[in-house]
């Protein structure tokens, strides 16, 4: 709790005006890809003031083509090339518009969405060519075309799968703004557009997976690599958990945990990027507490200096060795240890759009007083409920939100052989493939 206050501050004082930037000492300049993500941690923390400015802030370096630009400087925009940045930008107006409920602001976005989305069209149109379908290069068909936005592709550009689940993202959101706004016209041709990328998109990952013979989820068509923080993308804020591949899926982080565990004990390791994470909230959303409270006791150690509860950039394995760091705190770094740490007590899934409670929280935290959420933000409102278990009974207590999600709110159990039957608001109710859905509030659970 101390180091989520902790990450929270840095983000804010690490802000030029409106604009967020990743750090102080390093970064003089903004990029939409950091300031996405941090403007996400910022809403759910009830900071939506500071995600507007920045978003009203950036909108406005928008190229002419829609083209968003990577980053914005003292010079101005960006010209290089990342096709991330316009899927980003999209969704952060739509994440200010769900938290704020700002319909004015979204209005006044609404160009600006348009012409990232039309600018996207372009993009994916350049790769729905005769050239890509030959079959050496058919897995870049439909795909948001080569670029650098991924920091592992510096040297060359590539089709990066991190590039086209943020346009994904994009399109997604696009089609609900459109919705909000009363667009039915535009929200068809969006609707279309998104379906299209996304059919391309999987078509792409599933002609990549068979080029390389591998059993996970590529980082790029070309290479067919191993890089499963970048593939969290695709689960948050993606929600493409449910469509995936479930093979590809499990085996990207079955694999990501088995290096993670070789390299906690003991392993040759020199370095890693606390950007890893993002894995937590991933571990949560795949019903795997445990090993995601394991890799957080991992990734708390390396906080350095410990009681200023931060992360570097880079974390080497040598705390005393003289080397490049990058920004510490690294604001980047602190959005992502935020919002896998909400996580482990309240996130949206799509699939069902759902609010899930308590998916991450070990089951040694229910004993005693238990947990208390008080006031997390939300899109439906502010999110209040306590945790605990006395006398073998676990009881879930959540006060009322502003409004309900379609879904409800979801509820499992920490303990898988506990029994199902229990009652909600008095009334004796069974668990759904071990979940309990909550569709009225304020409401009390009871579990024996």
């Amino acid at each position: 709790a101390d180091t989520l206050r902790t990450a929270l501050a840095h983000i804010l004082i690490s802000r030029d005006g409106a604009a967020l930037r990743p750090g102080t000492r390093s970064y003089a300049r903004s990029w939409i890809r950091d300031g996405a993500m941090m403007s996400e941690a910022l809403l759910r923390l009830g900071r939506s003031d500071v995600a507007r400015d920045y978003l009203q802030w950036y909108a406005p370096y928008q190229f002419r083509n829609g083209k968003v630009p990577c980053c914005v400087d003292a010079r101005g925009s960006d010209p290089v090339p990342e096709n991330d940045s316009h899927g980003e930008l999209i969704h952060l107006a739509s994440e200010v518009f769900r938290y704020s409920g700002d319909r004015a602001l979204l209005s006044d976005m609404w160009p600006h969405i348009d012409a990232a989305v039309r600018y996207m069209d372009t993009l994916r149109a350049s790769e729905r060519t005769a050239a890509n379908r030959v079959p050496e290069r058919e897995s870049f068909f439909g795909l948001m075309p080569a670029s650098i936005s991924h920091e592992g592709y510096s040297a060359k550009s590539m089709h990066s799968y991190w590039d086209d689940f943020w346009a994904l993202t994009g399109y997604k959101n696009a089609v609900d703004i459109a919705k909000a706004l009363g667009k039915p016209d535009d929200a068809a041709r969006l609707t279309h557009a998104r379906d299209e990328f996304r059919s391309d998109l999987f078509a792409s990952i599933r002609k990549s997976v068979d080029a390389h013979g591998i059993d996970y989820l590529p980082g790029c068509a070309e290479l067919g690599d191993f890089d499963a923080t970048s593939t969290t993308i695709a689960l948050s804020p993606a929600g493409e958990q449910a469509q995936l591949p479930q093979d590809l899926l499990h085996n990207t982080f079955e694999r990501y945990w088995q290096r993670f565990v070789a390299r906690r004990d003991g392993g040759q390791w020199k370095d890693y990027t606390p950007y890893e994470w993002r894995t937590v909230g991933t571990f949560v959303r795949l019903g795997w507490r445990t090993r995601a409270l394991e890799a957080i006791d991992f990734f708390m150690r390396d906080r350095r200096p410990a009681g200023w509860n931060q992360w570097a950039e880079v974390v080497g394995r040598d705390a005393r060795e003289s080397r490049f760091v990058g920004d510490m705190p690294h604001g980047w770094v602190a959005s992502d240890f935020i919002r896998s740490t909400l996580d482990l007590f309240a996130y949206e899934r799509e699939a069902d759009q759902s609010i899930v409670l308590a998916a991450g929280v070990p089951d040694a935290w229910l004993d005693g007083d238990g947990i208390v959420i008080r006031n997390l933000s939300t899109p439906y409102g502010k999110l209040s409920y306590s945790l605990a278990r006395r006398s073998g009974i676990v009881h879930l207590k959540i006060d009322a939100l502003t409004r309900l999600p379609t879904g409800g709110l979801v509820f499992s159990l920490t303990n898988n052989d506990a029994k199902r039957e229990g009652r909600v608001n008095g009334k004796p109710t069974s668990a759904r493939n071990g979940e309990w859905q909550i569709t009225r509030l304020p409401a009390e659970l009871f579990i024996e």
